[in-house]
């Protein structure tokens, strides 16, 4: 079991940037990744809704020999991770805003959230921001519209701009000196949010937390894959594979993207 492949999956490429801290930090496992870009953005779907594909997912990944699941979605772990462990042996890996961080380091006491709906309205998001910033003032803002623009490969665009000025003006007239980034499409917009962001104001996502976090779980239940090869990786889409081979140009590895119908 050791030696099968972790699973990843999210509502389309966004979990990438997941999948990248993850490969970074442990080389040598092998890895199946899921972009379930038929169905994005989660974050606007019903709780239910998201279960039932995360479950679709889950199952696809163990049938695949999964020894692990990383959820690589706000929406799907705030939604769904408590029915995916209490009903699934294998262990999971959820993401979840990191508020913590930036609660505890902000200096202005007033933090930015930028997320999906799906993540906002959620009772883990709202305990988390109730457990860990207390005394300091969130302002969230919901990313309406820039999962689409990233899933067609649009993030450099004007209109990608123009929306997040939009979303990020109230931020900035408040005196943010954080923005925590609650999706994990979004860190592939940091260099257009440092174009539009003053260099006081620090960008946190989650996904070094998540790799570490991984790294973790696998050496305390003994999943460490013991090969001395550098990992094979499989990416599979439910819609257009060169956008999805267009996220993943950057990386150096053995890597295979295809289409498959889930």
């Amino acid at each position: 079991m050791s030696n099968n492949p972790i699973g990843i999956f999210d509502s389309g490429v966004g979990g990438t940037s997941i999948w990248k801290e993850i490969n970074a930090l442990l080389p040598y496992e092998d890895s199946i990744y899921l972009a379930d870009s038929k169905n994005a953005p989660y974050g606007e779907k019903s709780e239910e809704h998201i279960l039932q594909l995360s479950i679709k997912n889950t199952e696809l990944l163990l049938s695949k020999g999964c020894k692990l699941i990383v959820v690589a979605c706000n929406t799907a772990t705030t939604n769904a991770i408590a029915h995916l462990r209490k009903n699934y042996e294998v262990p999971f890996i959820g993401i979840e805003p990191a508020i913590k961080p930036a609660a505890l380091n902000s200096q202005s006491k007033k933090v930015g959230v930028l997320a999906t709906k799906g993540t906002l309205s959620s009772s883990l998001f709202n305990s988390t921001s109730e457990m860990h910033a207390s005394g300091i003032k969130v302002l969230e803002q919901e990313g309406t519209g820039l999962v689409p623009l990233i899933e067609q490969g649009k993030v450099e665009s004007k209109e990608t701009k123009e929306l997040l000025e939009k979303f990020l003006t109230p931020m900035l007239n408040a005196g943010v000196d954080y923005l925590v980034l609650g999706c994990t499409h979004y860190p592939y917009l940091i260099p257009v949010l440092e174009e539009i962001l003053p260099e006081n104001i620090k960008i946190i996502d989650s996904g070094e937390a998540v790799a570490r976090q991984t790294k973790s779980v696998l050496r305390k239940n003994s999943l460490g894959n013991s090969s001395k090869e550098k990992g094979k990786h499989q990416f599979f889409t439910n819609t257009n594979v060169a956008v999805l081979k267009s996220f993943l140009k950057d990386v150096d590895e053995h890597i295979v993207v295809e289409n498959m119908d889930f």
